[in-house]
């Protein structure tokens, strides 16, 4: 764990660049859209437990994203909830910041696919004692209609935004995202994966703030073209029908396994932002499965299988 003084977090410069990626990715969305959908901010103030506060942004009903949030929070804490502290004994006694800008596209053509992303800054001081620190985050993708080109193009960008910090560490967070985006209730990953980190200090403040930086940067590159791609495609009831089902699975796993979700709500947040990723319209089906040889079938036999996009 790196702590020393010589490497200092510099919580002003994470929180600048997280309100810059913010306002970047609401400004690529709005060109995205083209159309009525416009974003409604809500610049909001955390009163209880420690102070903070955040800037949501949200699209809903636009013609290309039926609903888009993306959510910036400064969270200030003066103790964690025992199920943090029970986990990381470290942290007790502590006070604590949380910063970070979460975001979920929720497409309305179904054969566009939902996308998540989130980076995050934790620190935890205590007088005369060293700050404990880590960033986290990353971004995943959830396709209703599979496409191998898309699948490929998205683990592309995710790799290019590892490559600078060596060659094991896209594996290493693919395969955490893998991991991690499973339901466990299902016995099904939630989507083609991404990238998925947390808990990161190692080589210090810089090289770890780096890293975040080029996973933000990167979310774009790897989501927009997709969009662009697929957000006229032609599609009719039975398209939709199948993306508000899938979308049932979205719902299950933020509300039963998300740690963002679970650590917004066990310290007080804002119920609003924290629940912004919840898309507008789902469905659920009594024990349903498509039938064989259907597009909703190969999505289950063959994109929500965890596998080496890049061949490499």
């Amino acid at each position: 764990m790196s702590t020393g003084k010589d490497d200092a977090p510099d919580v002003d410069a994470v929180k600048l660049y997280l309100l810059d990626l913010q306002e970047r990715i609401c400004s690529a969305l709005a060109q995205e859209e083209g159309g009525r959908g416009r974003f409604i901010e809500d610049v909001w103030q955390r009163e209880e437990g420690g102070g903070g506060g955040g800037r949501s942004r949200v699209l809903t009903d636009g013609d290309a994203f039926e609903q888009a949030g993306i959510n910036f929070s400064h969270v200030l804490g003066n103790s964690l909830p025992a199920s943090a502290t029970a986990h990381r004994p470290e942290l007790a006694g502590r006070h604590f910041e949380a910063t970070g800008v979460s975001l979920v596209i929720h497409p309305k053509n179904p054969y566009a696919p939902t996308s998540h992303a989130n980076i995050r800054f934790f620190i935890a001081q205590k007088e005369g004692a060293v700050p404990i620190w880590w960033f986290g985050g990353g971004f995943d993708l959830t396709p209703y209609y599979g496409f191998e080109e898309d699948a490929v193009h998205w683990h592309t960008i995710a790799r290019q935004a590892c490559e600078p910090f060596g060659p094991d560490v896209y594996p290493r967070y693919k395969k955490w995202c893998d991991d991690y985006f499973f339901l466990k209730h299902r016995n099904e990953p939630r989507g083609i994966g991404g990238l998925f980190f947390d808990d990161l200090n190692d080589g210090g403040f810089d090289r770890c703030f780096a890293f975040m930086q080029s996973v933000g940067d990167h979310y774009l590159p790897a989501y927009r073209p997709l969009v662009a791609r697929r957000k006229n495609t032609p599609y009719g009831e039975r398209e939709r029908d199948f993306q508000l089902y899938r979308r049932g699975r979205y719902v299950e796993f933020n509300l039963v396994y998300d740690r963002g979700t679970l650590f917004g709500l066990q310290t007080g947040g804002r119920t609003e932002s924290i629940l912004m990723s919840l898309p507008p319209l789902v469905k659920w089906r009594y024990n349903w499965r498509p039938e064989p040889g259907t597009p909703e079938a190969r999505l289950y036999e063959y994109f929500l299988k965890p596998r080496d996009w890049l061949g490499a």
